[in-house]
């Protein structure tokens, strides 16, 4: 990586912190702080939620996929457009009855307090986990950058000052201009990756011989353009089922439960508005997906054309690898700052999401009478806390397999329990918070179960983990609700 490179990728992180930074002077209450005053457009926060959901490990592993295997994820992002739909009809327009700040605001309109803080809790253990293997994912593309400039340091050295630079740059516009900031700067930062994505399609395009003719050929022969696998093998982690199915329940979850993009949904000027952001959404992700597993077959024929001098040890590396190697100096600084935009613009996003929650559904119930103002005060703070927090997992982070998948799978094993509570509280009238709360638990452990013990792949976890919380928790309700009269 040269100098060029090197001075794009630094302009890059000074232009989008002093960016972030503008919106600092309007943040004069919490629900400027956290909701943006209601005032982002649709088209915005549908392009912060496709930055919210597309990660670093997202642009680096899953060209990785297709360079391993095929197009069979996109069975899954099929799945992602079906559950937009449902929460487009079913939960968005319970977030839009009040004044809602949190997801976890809902839980307690419907059932009570107690299984608020459950809830929430659960979203902060996960969420955080999830996000320390996302902001981990930065230190493989930058170590990989910058390994001519910081070959006397180690490989831990390296990680840690890949993480610390973007962390305390994001922490730095997030602490400042709150939920604005982050989606505005999303706007940006997506049109940067995916600008920087097309320019790498058309470079790798333009070094194999042959150009799109020979890509086309040597990828079709190889099997890569194969999207449906409509075999019943229920551990075979993308099948049309996983995919449509799983995804659908992973999205209902991850988009209808989660604080990460409920907040961007709340953020909008009308549920109507609300509505179509995410809508649209889905149409981006989908495209954005398949552009990052085109790019992963065109970089599996080019590799089989030059193979690499050194067999690459993990497929997240691949993409890169050839970023540093491969392009042209310029473009590699154009799309390492890609990369690192849609780390930025994802870590804003959870630190955002879980100062609100820590502050909305723990500290200010607890402290019902604290001035605004103080709270405020505090939320910053819990934003430099998550930094700290979310630092030190994403340094433990250092080992696993597909980085993709391996953030899939962590969010999955709670957003499984999440989505069976929601659904408890929207679709049934009779079930209570006790029975809710118990269906939760056995959810949550039995998705525990699966990930740890069992060979049954992420993309069933919340369907299992939901339909199981959903089915002990409406059978918990109906029994305890007639134990409880009988005994009074």
């Amino acid at each position: 990586m040269g100098l060029l490179d090197l001075g794009i990728v630094v302009v890059y992180l000074i232009c989008i912190t002093l960016f972030g930074l503008r919106f600092r002077k309007k943040q004069r209450s919490l629900k400027d702080y956290f909701l943006a005053d209601k005032s982002i457009p649709w088209w915005a926060i549908s392009l912060s939620i496709v930055a919210a959901e597309t990660s670093t490990l997202t642009v680096i592993s899953v060209p990785g996929l297709a360079y391993q295997t095929n197009f069979t994820f996109l069975q899954l992002v099929l799945g992602y457009l079906v559950g937009r739909v449902v929460i487009s009809f079913a939960f968005i327009p319970q977030y839009f009855r009040g004044d809602l700040f949190t997801a976890y605001q809902l839980i307690e309109r419907r059932f009570g307090k107690k299984l608020r803080s459950l809830t929430a809790g659960l979203f902060l253990v996960t969420r955080a986990a999830a996000e320390g293997v996302r902001i981990f994912a930065v230190a493989i593309v930058v170590g990989i950058a910058l390994s001519s400039y910081l070959g006397k340091f180690s490989d831990f050295g390296r990680d840690l000052a890949a993480i610390g630079i973007v962390t305390v740059l994001t922490l730095i516009y997030t602490f400042e201009g709150g939920m604005a900031a982050v989606i505005w700067t999303d706007v940006i930062q997506t049109s940067i990756y995916v600008i920087g994505t097309i320019v790498g399609f058309f470079t790798i395009l333009h070094l194999v011989p042959g150009g799109w003719s020979t890509v086309s050929a040597m990828a079709r022969d190889a099997g890569k353009f194969r999207v449906f696998d409509f075999s019943w093998d229920f551990y075979k982690t993308y099948t049309f089922w996983s995919g449509v199915l799983g995804g659908a329940f992973l999205t209902t979850a991850s988009h209808g439960t989660d604080q990460l993009i409920v907040q961007r949904l709340l953020a909008a000027k009308t549920m109507r508005q609300s509505q179509l952001a995410l809508l649209a959404s889905g149409v981006a992700v989908f495209f954005q997906f398949g552009l990052f597993l085109v790019v992963g077959a065109m970089l599996f024929v080019f590799y089989q054309l030059f193979p690499p001098l050194i067999a690459f040890s993990k497929t997240d590396r691949i993409f890169p690898t050839f970023i540093v190697t491969r392009m042209p100096h310029g473009v590699s600084g154009l799309l390492i700052a890609a990369i690192l935009a849609a780390a930025m613009s994802n870590l804003s996003a959870a630190l955002n999401s879980l100062s609100s929650t820590t502050i909305l559904d723990f500290y200010a119930r607890l402290r019902p009478n604290v001035p605004e103002n103080r709270l405020m005060f505090l939320s910053r703070a819990a934003t430099v806390a998550w930094g700290i927090v979310l630092f030190v997992l994403a340094t433990v982070s250092r080992s696993g397999g597909k980085v993709v998948e391996l953030g899939l799978g962590i969010a999955s094993v709670a957003y499984g329990a999440l989505l069976g509570v929601f659904l408890l509280g929207v679709l049934t009238k009779k079930a209570t918070e006790s029975g809710a709360m118990a269906g939760m638990l056995c959810g949550f452990v039995a998705n525990i179960y699966f990930w740890q013990f069992t060979r049954v792949p992420f993309t069933w976890y919340v369907a299992l983990g939901s339909i199981l919380t959903f089915v002990v928790g409406y059978a918990s309700s109906r029994v305890l609700s007639r134990i409880v009269p009988a005994a009074k």
